[in-house]
């Protein structure tokens, strides 16, 4: 879809906003323990469909603070692993997915980055995916937030990258350019069967934190420069499907896959709704 003046105008506004303030504010008021807490998350999930009984604990008034309820596990069985090469990582509903062209990646109409940029890597590394693909998947307010891996992998390098948090919503991707290698990110980089695998972490205005399950919390803070976490010595190994970090607030998952890769499904088209262990592939 194009984007419209409305998209634009709501866009435009962003720009001036101190947007990790704000998200410090959320970091902080999301982990206030208080009595608030429970009619705040009935108040939330009503607003936003956040369905209660998917939760392992449905129960509001058990959260201790907001981020608990927010970061909360889900019931397994109602989302098993199925049996396919390449499983969502997160429930979401899909921005866009395709091949890599010319070392770039899309990301609307008008809009797209390269490789490079998004990973923060050396010009040898994006040539690894110069004929792959990509998925990238938004998670709105309601959806679980804890990402899991597509396939099995054997992580080799964790990156944080400083930048901004736009607001990832679709009306910002359509018309903020090149958002997703502008926006703070974590990038985990994984060796696997099918070649290197890229999950890229994106964070959003009031995505206050993001957590990996192998080193905790990554951001904040958000430093000021890249910076990089050398895990070749291969103590990480994390089958499909296994948790492999969280957001603290709602934002972007981005699967960047090397042409060895199995094909990505050809209905992960924009819009498309997807629940994490439901085959990509």
């Amino acid at each position: 879809m194009n984007p419209t003046l409305l998209d634009y105008l709501k866009s435009g506004s962003l720009y001036a906003l101190p947007h990790h303030a704000i998200s410090r504010v959320v970091y902080k008021l999301t982990r206030i323990e208080s009595s608030l807490v429970a009619p705040a998350i009935r108040t939330f999930s009503k607003a936003f469909g956040v369905n209660l009984d998917e939760a392992k604990n449905p129960n509001p008034s058990s959260y201790k603070s907001f981020n608990a309820f927010f970061t909360r596990e889900i019931k397994e069985e109602l989302r098993p692993i199925e049996d396919s090469s390449i499983v969502s990582p997160v429930d979401g509903t899909v921005s866009q997915s395709g091949p890599v062209k010319d070392g770039r990646i899309f990301q609307a109409k008008g809009q797209d980055y390269t490789v490079q940029e998004l990973l923060a890597c050396s010009d040898e590394e994006a040539k690894r995916f110069a004929n792959g693909q990509f998925a990238t998947i938004y998670l709105s307010p309601k959806d679980y937030h804890r990402m899991h891996m597509p396939f099995k992998g054997d992580l080799r390098e964790q990156v944080h990258v400083p930048g901004r948090l736009f607001s990832v919503a679709p009306h910002t991707v359509k018309t903020v350019s090149r958002i997703f290698s502008r926006n703070e990110r974590v990038v985990a980089n994984f060796d696997t069967e099918f070649g290197r695998l890229a999950m890229v972490l994106v964070g959003a205005i009031n995505v206050a934190a993001i957590e990996t399950v192998w080193d905790g919390l990554v951001t904040p803070p958000k430093g000021k420069t890249i910076s990089r976490k050398d895990y070749a010595s291969g103590d990480v190994v994390l089958d499909k499907g296994q948790e492999m970090g969280r957001f603290n607030m709602g934002s972007t998952v981005i699967l960047v896959l090397e042409s060895s890769s199995p094909v990505l499904s050809s209905k992960l088209v924009e819009g498309f709704p997807l629940k994490m262990g439901q085959a990509i592939s």
